[in-house]
């Protein structure tokens, strides 16, 4: 009997051991089965960033080389290279604009073999921020500063004497920070499109250096007159860090307009005028650049650049010795490799 009742326990404990595990083997597969057909959860999308920007190099090289040339020329070498980069913000009504750009290139030629000449030479440094006055609104407030110089001497290059070279006879026209022009102004900012946009800024201070004292009068120095004595003691002091500068108060007006033609095609000039309230505000001074590209290929472009200047502070001579303000025009032609970035 005892033996019956112990085989009966048995077999019922083996029935139950077997069904909890067929049980545990469903819900297992059930289990499995579920995660299987439930949705995916989808990855976290980046979250966007309010900033842009591109960085644009060129590198450009140009070579004459002469070898019984019958109708003459000199052996030649040219090389430049430029950055353009750009860094915007914007959010909600704010934007903040920041470009720089840096050009220099260097000319040797043969017939000046001891010196080697600049081709061209320039910094210029744009940020503006501006708070638009509605959300569909064109307009905005801004605050607006810019600066102007370049890296190295630029010379006058006169016919030698006997006995010096062309080096001995280069006269000193400009230097680093010799000039360099800043300017802060607070305005308005208007841009209907993409195309077009215009800075009015009728309260706007501006800045000219020279570091060079040599230079001084070239670009306006003497118009501080009252000021020349304490100059001259500071700019003779040892190991004075002293710089000549003028200060201006004024309206200042930048206008830009960019397109592109087509894929390969590029346009983009800059117009600013600048009138000083305190001395002739009826004669402004002038920047007008212009850019145009033709992106041959991936890496190679073909650009023309321009650059007017008129400036009444600056003096400049002529091949007759006469002195007076003139209009300054700069062309640069550059064939150059280019390389572009950014995620814009």
């Amino acid at each position: 009997m005892k033996k019956t009742v112990l085989t009966l326990a048995l077999a019922l404990a083996a029935a139950f051991i077997s069904f909890a595990q067929q049980n545990v083997q469903d819900a297992a597969a059930e289990a499995a089965k579920a995660i299987a057909e439930a949705p995916q959860e989808l990855s976290q999308a980046p979250k966007p960033s309010n900033w842009t920007d591109v960085l644009v190099l060129d590198f450009g090289f140009n070579q004459t080389e002469l070898t019984n040339w019958a109708a003459g020329g000199f052996n030649n070498l040219n090389l430049n290279a430029g950055l353009d980069a750009k860094a915007d913000y914007a959010k909600d009504l704010a934007s903040w604009g920041n470009r720089l750009q840096l050009q220099y290139g260097i000319l040797w030629s043969e017939d000046k073999e001891d010196l080697i000449q600049r081709s061209t030479d320039r910094i210029y440094l744009e940020s503006k921020f501006s708070y638009r006055t509605s959300k569909d609104s064109k307009w905005s407030y801004s605050v607006d500063f810019d600066f102007r110089s370049q890296f190295s001497n630029g010379y006058t290059y006169n016919k030698p004497a006997e006995g010096q070279t062309w080096t001995e006879a280069a006269t000193l026209k400009s230097g680093f920070l010799s000039p360099a022009y800043t300017n802060l102004g607070l305005g308005m900012y208007w841009a209907p499109n993409a195309l077009f946009n215009i800075n009015l800024s009728p309260f706007t201070g501006g800045l000219t250096f020279v570091r060079i004292p040599d230079l001084r009068y070239t670009y306006g120095m003497d118009l501080l007159s009252k000021y020349a004595e304490v100059e001259e003691k500071a700019a003779d002091t040892p190991g004075s860090h002293f710089r000549y500068t003028k200060f201006q108060l004024g309206a200042l007006i930048k206008t830009n307009v960019k397109f592109n033609i087509n894929d390969k095609f590029g346009y983009e000039t800059q117009l600013v005028l600048f009138s000083d309230y305190l001395n002739r505000p009826w004669v402004p001074r002038v920047n007008w650049d212009n850019k145009i590209t033709w992106q041959i290929a991936k890496y190679f472009k073909l650009g023309l650049n321009t650059w007017l200047i008129y400036d009444p502070n600056v003096m400049i001579t002529d091949n007759s010795g006469n002195t007076a303000t003139r209009v300054q025009i700069k062309e640069f032609l550059t064939f150059s490799f280019t390389w572009k970035t950014g995620n814009k």
